[in-house]
Order: C-alpha cells, then structure tokens, then sequence
C-alpha cells in the first residue's frame, strides 16, 4: 500500500476514477474546457476558506465563524460600492479590515477568556449574522455594475478567470508559511500537544492567537473575492463551512497524513468538487453537493483518527510532555 502512495495519494486515485467514470458516462459534459474553467474558478473561493481553517487547525482550535465572516465582508463591500458610492479599493479595504477585527476578537475570546475555541467562534458567527442583518437592512444587496469590479475575479487569464491564480498565490505563500518558517513550526508544535510546546518554551496562546486572526483575514478577503465573483447574498456562507472543513480533513490524510497541510488540502477541495459535478451531471440533482461533502467530511475525520501517522505522532507528542514534565519536577528545590 505504501509503495502505491494509497495512504498518502488516495483522493488522487478518487479524482482519477471521478474522471474516468464520468468522462465515460457524459463526455459532451464532463470532458469540455468549460468545466474545467467552471470547477477551478467556482471552487476557488472554497478552497481559500480551506486556508482560512487549516492555519487554527493547525495550532489545535476550530473557527467556526468563516462562512457567517465571508458572507458580511461580502455584503460590507456589496452596501458600501452601490448604496454609498464609496471607491471600490477603500470599500475592499473596510470589508477586509473587518475580518482581520474579528479574527482579533476571537483570539481575545479564546487566549485572554479562556473560552474554547468551538464554542467561541459558533457564537460569534451568530454575532455576525446578525450584524449582516442590520448592515443589509434585511434586504438582498445589489452586485456594484462595474467593469473593474467584475475583473477583479472574472478576467481570463490563459483560459481561466484570474481568481484561480489568486487561490495559486495564497496556496504557494501559506504552503511557505506553514512549512518553511519558525511560525509554521510553532504552529503545528502548538496543535500537536499544547503543554508539551508551552513546557518547551513556545508562546502557545501568541500562535493560538495569531492563527485566528490569519483565518479571519483571510475570510474576509474570500469574501470580497466571492461577491465580485458571484455577487452578494445574505445566505451563502454557512453553505461554505462544511466544504471548507471536509477539505481540510480529507487533505490531512493527503501528502503527509496526519497533518493539516495546503497541497493536501487543495486536491481535496478538487476531488470532491469533481464527484459533485459529475454526480449532478448525470442526475440533475443540486442537492447532492450537501450530502457528498457531508459524507466525505465524516469519512475523512473517521480515516485522520485512524492513520498510523496521526497515533505515532499523539504518541511522541505525550512522551514529549511527559519527559517535559518531569525536567520540570526534577529541578524544582526540594521543600517548594
């Protein structure tokens, strides 16, 4: 199994069989350039909320506030364009600083309050819903008709539109970030055993925070970037949530299994998105999106728990903290 890459190339062989089956079965659908274009452009947004939950994934907490954050950064930029002429460059500007404040919040809620992070971040994704309700006043905000807006995403470069070489740039930065730097190290030390990297020395809860301000900023861009794309809606980002963590999941069972990483995380996002259309080609039905993603999701954190890699590195992780421990004890005067 190993020498076929089947534990760490599975979703590969998937997408690959995805192809085959449905190249056969509806090839004047499925095996077209515009497909193509459709998947990588209409999945990109997806798979930057990836991003956005795989770096606190990483240091070992859930934000669960990422679509509810996509969706008012996408109606804060929608409102302040077309209902208060603003420039569209300060509009984008407002609507990201945004994320980045609720990132901040969150890291506050968590580090400072000491409130775990599922439960933190579910109800500030409350919060936002409803302060989209009063910024939108209830009310569907119109797309800005501007040619410059609509090319922010929607221009072709090389027969794709020019949101596929965003998602190509944030991927290649974050795949730096998280893999090639002390932050990234850090990172993962802290999601792997939170006492054993805090008895180490690492500032556990500067990355813990960190991390959730990077997932916020990075939604509320996804979010600017979703409405020039497709237009605002008042709905739309709880349905990107499940998405964003099947993928994340699936991917940790992808390239380095065991670990959350952004190559692994990207073919996921790919392989599911491929099953779905081809699925709703051949049957017509819209609402199997929500049922593959939710399968995939439970199948993906079903195989993560059961990699030998994720025990072996739990393993190490606990050995770590006890060892850490123990030199702690060790060295403390006798009678303290």
């Amino acid at each position: 199994m190993s020498r076929l890459g089947l534990d760490r190339f599975s979703a590969l062989y998937l997408g690959a069989i995805f192809i085959a089956i449905f190249g056969i079965w509806t090839p004047h659908l499925f095996l077209t350039m515009s497909t193509v274009d459709s998947i990588a452009s209409s999945q990109a947004i997806g798979a930057m909320l990836g991003i956005a939950v795989i770096v606190p994934l990483a240091a070992g907490v859930f934000d669960l506030s990422v679509g509810a954050v996509v969706n008012l950064t996408a109606v804060i930029a929608a409102v302040l364009m077309q209902r208060d002429n603003w420039n569209m460059w300060a509009a984008i500007a407002v609507a990201v600083a945004v994320g980045v404040f609720i990132g901040f919040i969150n890291g506050f809620i968590v580090v400072k309050l000491r409130i775990s992070a599922f439960i933190a971040t579910l109800g500030t994704a409350t919060i936002i819903g409803a302060v989209m309700t009063i910024v939108s006043n209830q009310t569907q905000p119109l797309q800005p008709n501007s040619t410059l807006w609509a090319n922010l995403t929607q221009y072709q470069v090389g027969g794709f539109q020019v949101i596929v070489f965003y998602l190509i740039v944030i991927a290649l930065f974050f795949w730096w970030l998280l893999d090639h730097t002390p932050f990234g190290r850090q990172l993962y030390a802290t999601g792997g055993n939170l006492e054993a990297a805090r008895l180490s020395g690492i500032k556990v809860d500067r990355w813990v925070w960190a991390s959730l301000i990077i997932s916020g900023s990075l939604s509320g861009l996804a979010g600017v970037l979703y409405c020039s794309l497709s237009g605002p809606s008042l709905t739309f980002g709880s349905a990107l949530l499940l998405p964003a963590y099947a993928a994340a999941f699936l991917g940790s069972t992808q390239l380095k299994p065991g670990r959350f990483n952004i190559w692994g995380t990207m073919i996921a996002v790919y392989v599911l998105a491929i099953g779905i259309q081809g699925l709703q080609y051949v049957t017509g039905v819209q609402w199997l999106g929500d049922m593959f993603n939710g399968i995939a999701l439970v199948v993906a954190v079903g195989f993560a728990s059961m990699s030998p890699v994720l025990k072996a590195r739990r393993a190490e992780a606990k050995a770590a903290a006890e060892a850490a421990a123990s030199q702690v004890r060790t060295a403390e005067p006798v009678g303290s």
